[in-house]
């Protein structure tokens, strides 16, 4: 198979597997909404946003690297396998690491930042996802760079199968007992699939010919000095950013509630938002991921053999692509949000967020693949300065105007942090490109 026609067929098998994970994500949380109702979706957003400061302390910047030092091994004619150990080992350092601090902390986290105790049990069975994830995602960063998407694919539909199994036999038995016991049996499907997908993984890659050592391989392909250049920044410019989306996540509640004047309008508000509006937004996305994920270790790989030509042709087709296709999106949105959203929830309110933000989805949609670019041409500092600044303003515009416009107020500060993110990476990867 020649290299377009292998291109081609990853990008339509990615596509694929990608709408048919969004759309048995969308099925999910629409079983979930009617399991928790607005206020268990909220709380269920919570867990999340804290879960996600341990997620990048375990995975931030493995599956990055795993993409580009694989890559870099592949162009230099070198052989995998010790690349793919090398990673793996140090995944699972971190994400054992991560596993251990979130056990420790779950409850003391759940009272003090997320101000409510029912998420600490969910805390706890999240823990042991984390070892497990970092591995998959070490192991998916060097399946992507060899050009083999079959195994991820599989691997991401029998885990979501899984989860969703799981989730939904532990909701008819728990989500009767009230919303902490409720999200804690989501969370275990959670934490099942994270280890069948990891396994899977491992089976494939020992089936791999490009994961299979070479006399001639060198025992180290990488230097520690390559690996963490390029961990460090994307380790710590997502860490930073979990831990500040956690903290904002924690505020829209409690700022929420001074302005309604109560706690369960004001989760139930959030879980609208973010557990429902949000989700259904983000579902045409999908086609673009699966582009992002092709065209990173063909940025990376024509960025780091100092062609221009095709770094700038590359980047200017996803430009294209993605601009024509999230309008096209957003205007969707624009005029159909509501009654999408009232068919798929019975809820007028999640309409009228998805129809509000459907103004800003190309910008949403566009400021994603902008980012991941950047991260395939080495500019994972741009990319940390430009998310604290974001964070830094949607938590003070959070603290000021929430408790005095509700979430009118909100839904503007999400209009104006995507614009701002939007136009800073943007100009940074026309820069780049521009320079190679």
């Amino acid at each position: 198979m020649t290299k377009r026609k292998l291109y081609l067929h990853n990008a339509l098998l990615l596509t694929a597997s990608g709408l048919v994970l969004r759309m048995l994500g969308m099925g999910f949380r629409v079983v979930l909404s009617a399991f928790l109702g607005g206020e268990g979706m909220g709380l269920y957003q919570l867990i999340l946003s804290l879960y996600m400061v341990f997620v990048s302390l375990a995975t931030a910047g493995m599956n990055v690297a795993a993409t580009r030092l694989a890559a870099q091994s592949l162009a230099r004619g070198q052989g995998m396998a010790a690349t793919l150990r090398g990673l793996c080992s140090t995944a699972l350092l971190f994400g054992t690491g991560a596993m251990v601090m979130q056990a420790v902390l779950a409850g003391p986290a759940a009272r003090y930042l997320l101000h409510d105790v029912r998420a600490e049990t969910a805390l706890r069975i999240l823990a042991p996802s984390l070892p497990f994830m970092a591995v998959s995602g070490a192991l998916r960063g060097c399946f992507l760079a060899s050009r083999r998407v079959t195994p991820n694919v599989v691997a991401q539909l029998i885990e979501q199968l899984v989860r969703m199994a799981v989730a939904v036999a532990g909701l008819r038995v728990m989500a009767q007992w009230g919303a902490g016991y409720g999200c804690a049996a989501v969370v275990l499907g959670n934490t099942v699939s994270e280890g069948v997908s990891c396994g899977l993984m491992l089976l494939f890659a020992a089936r791999t010919p490009e994961f299979a050592p070479r006399p001639e391989e060198p025992l180290h392909p990488y230097t520690r000095q390559e690996l963490y250049e390029i961990v460090l920044p994307v380790e710590g410019s997502r860490l930073l950013a979990s831990g500040l989306q956690a903290v904002e996540s924690s505020l829209i509640p409690l700022t929420l509630s001074l302005y309604t004047g109560s706690r369960a309008v004001a989760m139930t508000q959030y879980g609208n938002l973010k557990g429902m509006a949000l989700p259904l937004l983000f579902f045409p996305f999908s086609v673009l991921a699966a582009l992002s994920g092709l065209l990173m270790p063909e940025i990376t790989r024509a960025h780091t053999r100092g062609d221009g030509r095709s770094t700038r042709r590359l980047i200017g087709a996803m430009l294209k692509l993605t601009g024509i296709f999230s309008l096209a999106a957003g205007l969707g949105f624009l005029w159909f949000g509501a009654p999408l959203a009232e068919l798929v929830y019975r809820d007028a309110e999640v309409g009228r967020y998805v129809q509000v933000l459907g103004l800003v989805a190309p910008f949403m949609y566009l400021e994603s693949m902008v980012d991941g670019v950047l991260k395939g041409l080495g500019e994972q500092m741009a990319t940390f300065r430009y998310s604290l600044v974001d964070s830094v303003f949607r938590i003070a515009a959070i603290s000021l105007l929430l408790p005095r416009y509700g979430m009118a107020a909100f839904l503007g500060i999400m209009i104006a942090s995507n614009l701002l993110t939007f136009t800073l990476n943007t100009r940074r990867m026309l820069r780049v490109a521009a320079a190679v």
